[in-house]
């Protein structure tokens, strides 16, 4: 190969380094961090995203691999902001989601059709293998609302919860 192009080879190499890492998950997850501090809180049918300084009582909901979650059903009382930390107890990826029965339903759908999208809002936290994550929600809109972990296969068998806020 000549001295030129082995110089321009390296060159788009060099060049190509800063969008490889804008795209890593390191970096991907610090973008949505701070899009998330600089957007305004969108008000959803199940709440409001919380300022996690307000948050009066934390809950650890743990995760595992038979598909389960553990506490399956928690009580929250109406206008309280709560952290729920979730527990990845098991040896893969899973996440929790809160919303409608419908809403879940619905993304669990497109997760199937779109298993690599990335996605992250402030009512979902992706949990991998023996790590906490963790959701500061406003559970300002009393109702029955629910909390799955949307990967392909995980809701299908029966990983979902129930949020009851009064």
């Amino acid at each position: 190969m000549n001295k030129s192009l082995t110089f321009l080879l390296l060159s788009a190499g060099l060049l190509a380094l800063p969008a490889a890492h804008a795209h890593s998950p390191a970096a991907h997850q610090g973008h949505h961090a701070k899009a998330q501090e600089a957007a305004p809180a969108e008000q959803k049918d199940w709440g409001i995203a919380g300022d996690p300084k307000k948050a009066i009582r934390t809950i650890e909901i743990r995760m595992s691999d038979d598909m389960r979650f553990a506490p399956k059903e928690i009580q929250i009382k109406l206008g309280d902001t709560v952290r729920l930390v979730a527990v990845n107890a098991g040896k893969t990826l899973h996440e929790i989601v809160i919303g409608t029965p419908q809403e879940l339903k619905a993304h669990a759908e497109m997760m199937k059709k779109h298993p690599g999208m990335e996605h992250d809002e402030p009512y979902m936290a992706h949990v991998n293998a023996g790590q906490k994550g963790a959701i500061v929600w406003t559970f300002n809109r009393a109702g029955s609302f629910e909390f799955a972990c949307l990967i392909p296969g995980h809701f299908e068998a029966g990983m979902v919860g129930r949020i009851t806020v009064k």
